[in-house]
């Protein structure tokens, strides 16, 4: 595999990070994944306009021209590691660099650091025509879960969590309030409207969220972005997470306990047939 650090294409190998690096020593760092489609960059002006953000809130020091000409660099590295066609995803992480450990930021001109890597991602059709399993999960994260960090241990003990269980995911519960899943934006239905967490701290501004109430919109969906509790999830007529790899996941059961009918409901199927248009469109072009 070829990836791209600090300026170079090399064998991830020959890829070298310092010990001393802040992202390896204190999280100190953002990411973000773009989906991959026959070598297309999916949503890339929002996910770099979310990178440009998480930099900003981080105060991370990187120079413009070097974000937006990751776009050329995640193609070389489609080209180089010979994934142009089919699916796949391009991931970016950006340090603060490296510097002696000390909890406040290093002196101004520390370089950061810049990693991008592509991945052959295979779709798991069969899951989203049956349905998933999810747990939930005690939502113990910091207040600025709004910024894609690198500091991602609590999603990853959950993750595991519903792992361990049998679960494809697992849903976030903060305060008896529904928040998000490990790496997925939560969506319910009820009564025919779509309900969702509104936009805070609490969540990431997920892209595929976006997408997904622009197409609900769009299909004169009612949608509600407000909060709900755990004892209105297990009340909906349909559930479902939502993310980059995940595109529309019908959910339909969680802690063991049947959600709606207990098989992918008519809007689920609905939003994820115009998702799947969206991804896909000027594929064959």
């Amino acid at each position: 595999m070829i990836v791209y650090l600090n300026g170079e294409f090399l064998p991830i190998e020959q890829a070298r990070l310092s010990v001393l690096d802040r992202g390896f020593v204190f999280g100190d760092g953002v990411y973000e994944v773009w989906r991959v489609v026959e070598g297309r960059l999916f949503e890339h002006e929002r996910h770099e306009r979310r990178l440009f953000r998480g930099l900003k809130t981080l105060e991370i020091d990187v120079p413009v021209a070097e974000v937006t000409a990751l776009e050329g660099v995640a193609h070389r590295l489609l080209r180089d590691n010979d994934l142009g066609k089919g699916e796949g995803t391009f991931y970016v992480e950006i340090t603060r660099g490296a510097a002696p450990r000390a909890h406040a930021f290093p002196p101004a001109g520390t370089k950061p650091t810049i990693l991008g890597m592509v991945s052959r991602f295979e779709v798991p059709h069969a899951l989203r025509a049956s349905g998933a399993r999810a747990i939930t999960y005690d939502d113990t994260r910091w207040l600025h879960c709004d910024v894609k960090t690198v500091q991602l241990l609590p999603n990853v003990l959950a993750k595991q969590k519903a792992q361990a269980g049998g679960a494809m995911e697992a849903i976030f519960v903060r305060d008896g309030i529904v928040t998000e899943g490990t790496h997925t934006t939560v969506f319910g239905v009820k009564g025919g409207a779509l309900l969702t967490h509104p936009l805070s701290p609490l969540i990431l501004p997920s892209i595929t969220r976006e997408v997904v109430l622009e197409l609900a919109r769009a299909a004169k969906v009612p949608v509600r972005e407000e909060p709900f509790t755990i004892a209105d999830l297990f009340a909906l007529d349909e559930l479902w997470v939502s993310g980059t790899t995940t595109d529309i996941t019908p959910v339909v059961e969680v802690d063991g306990r049947k959600i709606g009918t207990g098989a992918p409901g008519p809007i689920a199927k609905q939003l994820y047939a115009a998702l799947q248009e969206r991804l896909y469109a000027g594929a064959d072009a």
